[in-house]
């Protein structure tokens, strides 16, 4: 019998468990439940319920129970900066914001009059977006004071729901990077910057690595479900994840972590923390072994699904890509970075008033909005590329696209086209079969990331897009 291994995979709109198990040296997948995330507005603020997250995971190591496939350990990946905060009593403090909610603003600059944006970078290597832990921990000390007070623990998204599963508090090394508050350097939380910025030392537990053990799940908690396993730390920032599931053997390759986000960029020993790399705006996230995601943060797919939604979703990617493909000489060109596609009331009518405002033909069609979408990611992606060259001073012939993304056929051609690179899509589950990995090498049945990433390769194999 195989032993099987379940990663919580909780993206920004849908969460899934998915049990991988190997057969014949190579690794199988099965999805046994999915449930919907999203954020909840509420008096003008954006927040996630944990309360339904927490729910739902549980609800979904019941259906193990159900199906008769008991997981050997499990692990959970989420989006990176978000956090729940707990008082002495373990019980959640204040709101648990959504990346997108719009408090942070002007947050920069209060963190700026401490530390200058160049500094900062020289000291973690991340680049600036708004909704960095960095800039919600400095809106929540200047606009709720008290709540910050009661605080005794921060924990990152998927730290908290291990918390829920095992009543223990860790923080783990690549979803705490993503936050800006991680030395690049020590790869620990920078406790001299925490006392500059006068948040409370306390909050912050050690960082632990992909494959640390967190512990079993509570006794009720293995009663309720009708079993108990370990849970563990894999590589919790989604991308992360994905990026352990890329199927190259190159230690010389680009990726593109395609979803609600694209990130694309490289995997580097060392990181980058000059005043160009700052300035073109590139990052050093935390990886496995230590490994740096050297890459960029695109605004990705989040796009697109808006104006599925807006439609009723009516269509399917699939059908929206084919409407995209029918307008590709459709001229029109948009920055998909620009503040104003976060989260606009209406994706579909933004994306418009930008044509019409840069003097462009405006989009009418379903076809022709998601090519001026579908076209501009593309052409963000050259120039992406370029400037990751420019900076490392390596040249990269291919691009591995993972993640959902990677089924966007026409999306494929244009990156081929426009970079002058060729295209590996694939695996389409990246970030689950990424969790799956730490797992099964922690597990002894993958010697290490070579021999998981080969096993990834020969398991889900890829799709060729030539320029």
């Amino acid at each position: 019998m195989s032993e099987y291994y379940l990663a919580i995979d909780i993206g920004a709109s849908s969460g899934r468990h998915i049990l991988g198990y190997m057969k014949d040296g190579r690794m199988e997948l099965e999805e046994i439940y999915r449930f919907e995330n999203g954020m909840v507005k509420k008096d003008g603020h954006l927040f996630w319920d944990v309360n339904h997250l927490s729910e739902e995971i549980i609800n979904g190591l019941k259906k193990c129970k159900e199906i008769g496939k008991i997981p050997k350990t499990l692990g959970i990946d989420t989006w990176g900066v978000d956090y729940v905060l707990l008082d002495e009593n373990d019980r959640v403090v204040g709101n648990t914001y959504g990346y997108r909610d719009i408090r942070t603003k002007g947050m920069d600059e209060e963190v700026y009059k401490i530390i200058p944006l160049d500094k900062l970078y020289e000291r973690n290597g991340i680049a600036k977006q708004m909704f960095n832990t960095i800039y919600q921990l400095m809106a929540l000390k200047k606009q709720e004071p008290e709540v910050l007070e009661k605080a005794d623990t921060l924990l990152q998204m998927p730290d908290y729901f291990n918390f829920v599963l095992t009543g223990k508090k860790q923080s783990e090394y690549t979803n705490a990077t993503t936050g800006q508050l991680v030395s690049a350097k020590d790869k620990t939380w920078d406790k001299e910057l925490i006392k500059m910025l006068g948040l409370p030392e306390k909050i912050f537990k050690d960082l632990q690595m992909p494959g640390t053990l967190v512990g079993p799940l509570k006794d009720e908690l293995a009663k309720e479900v009708g079993f108990n396993c370990e849970v563990m730390q894999i590589a919790s920032h989604d991308t992360a994840s994905a990026v352990i599931a890329v199927p190259s053997q190159s230690d010389n390759n680009l990726y593109i972590s395609s979803g609600t986000w694209s990130l694309l960029g490289t995997e580097i020993t060392e990181p980058i923390c000059t005043k160009e790399s700052m300035e073109l705006n590139y990052t050093n996230e935390g990886g496995i072994d230590y490994r740096f995601r050297f890459l960029k943060n695109i605004m990705g797919l989040w796009m697109v699904q808006s104006v599925r939604h807006e439609t009723g979703d009516a269509y399917s990617f699939a059908v929206i890509c084919e409407e995209a493909e029918k307008e590709k000489d459709f001229p029109s060109r948009v920055d998909v970075n620009d503040d104003r596609f976060m989260a606009p009331d209406n994706m579909t009518e933004e994306i418009k008033k930008a044509c019409k405002e840069s003097g462009q033909p405006v989009p009418e069609t379903l076809g022709q909005v998601a090519t001026v979408v579908y076209q501009s990611l593309a052409e963000c992606y050259a120039k992406a590329i370029e400037g990751i060259e420019k900076i490392t001073g390596k040249k990269y012939t291919s691009i591995n696209i993972v993640g959902g993304g990677s089924n966007a056929a026409y999306l494929n051609e244009l990156t081929a086209k426009k970079s002058n690179r060729t295209v590996y899509a694939g695996p389409g589950e990246a970030t689950a079969i990424g969790n799956i990995a730490v797992q099964m090498m922690k597990a002894g049945e993958l010697a290490g990331l070579k021999e998981a990433r080969q096993c990834i390769f020969d398991s889900f194999g890829v799709k060729e897009y030539r320029p």
